[in-house]
């Protein structure tokens, strides 16, 4: 998608599968499953979605999916089977070295995993080495000191080895990355997760992270359990949404394997989704 300067392409890091229940908490399974079909272990299918946004002077990677480091025992239980990263990079024509900054909306594994790589020694190092990693400091310091319910949402050698090698850059709020993009804090899935928006004069574009993970996800209720502050994402989702619908606002989402981006409209009084390709 062409946008004035900008150049957006959605790219996959491949799918995982996450438990129906947790994906979205208070709602019942009678409801959730007559959107996604879950396996026999209850588990549904997900995208591992990231922005790719390129202008003639930068290179901008939104989020980096689950990565090459997960054990065989991690990629069975989230059926894994195999990083899709560097090969849906290079079909755009980019190497990880030409990868100037990547925004992370959070640290969870399946956003940040694919920040870093084992070298030939097994040692966890940047996946894109010339890249200032742009995470916000609420993220940074809850990442770094989980608590009994998020600890296993969060794998230090994605994140550390960055810090060591002076790539990390801390936001404290809104911040632009470069002209018309900008990181906006959300909170509620976790501390410091953040979104990604994109406002150009013919269009208005934002990635919304694990806030509205899939299109499933848009009505207000389908929060998962995963979610720090569910209260808080509540309110997040209701005063974003009244503005995408207002505003014509194209949504991209993380997690969607089916619909990766589109549009709310209203219609009879009622909003509804319209997918697009992206």
């Amino acid at each position: 998608m062409k946008l004035g300067e900008l150049t957006l392409n959605v790219i996959s890091d491949g799918r995982l599968r996450l438990d129906g229940g947790a994906l979205f908490g208070a709602v019942p399974k009678l409801l959730w499953e007559r959107k996604l079909k879950p396996d026999r272990r209850n588990r549904v299918v997900l995208g591992l979605n990231c922005l790719l946004i390129r202008s003639p002077q930068r290179t901008v990677l939104v989020d980096t999916g689950v990565g090459i480091k997960l054990s065989d025992a991690l990629k069975e239980r989230y059926g894994f089977t195999s990083s899709h990263l560097i090969r849906s990079l290079r079909a755009c024509g980019v190497t990880p070295r030409e990868v100037d900054t990547v925004v992370l909306t959070h640290l969870h594994f399946d956003h940040a995993g694919g920040s870093t790589k084992y070298d030939r020694s097994g040692n966890p190092v940047a996946t894109f080495p010339r890249a200032k990693y742009l995470i916000q400091r609420a993220c940074w310091e809850e990442a770094n000191a989980p608590n009994e319910r998020n600890r296993a949402s969060y794998r230090p050698e994605d994140f550390l080895p960055l810090m060591e090698r002076a790539q990390v850059q801390l936001l404290d709020g809104d911040a632009e990355i470069m002209p018309h993009v900008w990181a906006r804090p959300t909170g509620g899935h976790s501390l410091g997760h953040q979104i990604v928006t994109i406002e150009g004069r013919s269009e208005r574009i934002a990635f919304l992270g694990d806030l509205v993970p899939t299109n499933y996800h848009l009505g207000l209720p389908y929060i998962a359990a995963f979610d720090d502050a569910p209260n808080e994402t509540l309110e997040q989702k209701r005063r974003l949404l009244a503005l995408i619908e207002r505003e014509g606002w194209l949504m991209v989402f993380s997690h969607d394997d089916t619909y990766k981006a589109g549009y709310l409209d209203q219609r009879n009084g009622k909003l509804l989704f319209r997918a697009v390709e992206l």
